[in-house]
């Protein structure tokens, strides 16, 4: 899971005024809006675990078209390839396992909390 802040002006109904607001965002779906002026928070329930496995079941079920289009690109490069990307696979799943792993830590505890 990626998680990504940005900034946008939108209107603010404690500073009752158009300020920045810090937007976070959850792979494309919005977590939380914080005003940065007044620091009002608006949270936006998301289901993380759903939202892991829709991100899992997306990689897996593409897998086969991206393969195809590889061997139809060029084939030699494919064949080459794949000793090394089979070795590195489970490495690169395993970082992001762990990394998604951080983002629904980050956002339980922060539920509790409240």
């Amino acid at each position: 899971m990626k998680v990504k802040k940005m900034e946008a002006g939108l209107y603010c109904l404690g500073c009752k005024e158009e300020v920045n607001h810090e937007v976070t965002y959850i792979n494309d779906d919005i977590k939380s809006i914080s005003c940065l002026q007044c620091g009002r928070t608006k949270e936006l329930k998301l289901d993380l675990k759903k939202e892991f496995y829709k991100e899992i079941y997306e990689r897996i079920s593409t897998k086969p078209t991206r393969i195809t289009k590889e061997y139809k690109e060029d084939l030699s490069h494919l064949l080459l390839s794949l000793p090394v990307r089979a070795i590195r696979k489970p490495y690169e799943l395993l970082k992001d396992v762990n990394s998604s792993r951080k983002v629904m830590q980050t956002y339980k505890s922060k539920k509790k909390i409240k």
